[in-house]
């Protein structure tokens, strides 16, 4: 059975929506995940401008503002729905490797 689409998120994925809590355009969502990470991920345009499309298209963002060629987005409330459930679960899963693998990194 295929996994459902945005069961779970990448990082990118779950970047740029914790961007979009505000309205906020393409190139400052990328400048906005590069410094929230420290330079650990960087997006690119082409998997941004892919990935903000599908998100319309599934209903998690919606497009605010269009001003010739940039567009800005804001999260929908099933955006804020799906990054709180993303959330939860990462947390969920460093809660299991604190209680079952906590101890040997004590060591």
């Amino acid at each position: 059975m295929p996994r459902a689409k945005f069961q779970t998120l990448t990082e990118q994925m779950f970047y740029i929506l914790m961007c979009l809590k505000n309205e906020c355009c393409g190139t400052d969502i990328m400048e906005k995940v590069r410094k929230m990470t420290n330079g650990r991920i960087v997006v690119g345009p082409g998997t941004l401008y892919n990935l903000l499309e599908q998100f319309v298209e599934e209903d998690l963002i919606c497009e605010t503002k269009i001003e010739g060629r940039k567009r800005s987005y804001i999260l929908t409330d099933k955006g804020k729905k799906l990054l709180e459930t993303e959330y939860n679960r990462i947390c969920t899963q460093a809660e299991d490797f604190r209680r079952f693998l906590g101890k040997e990194n004590d060591k």
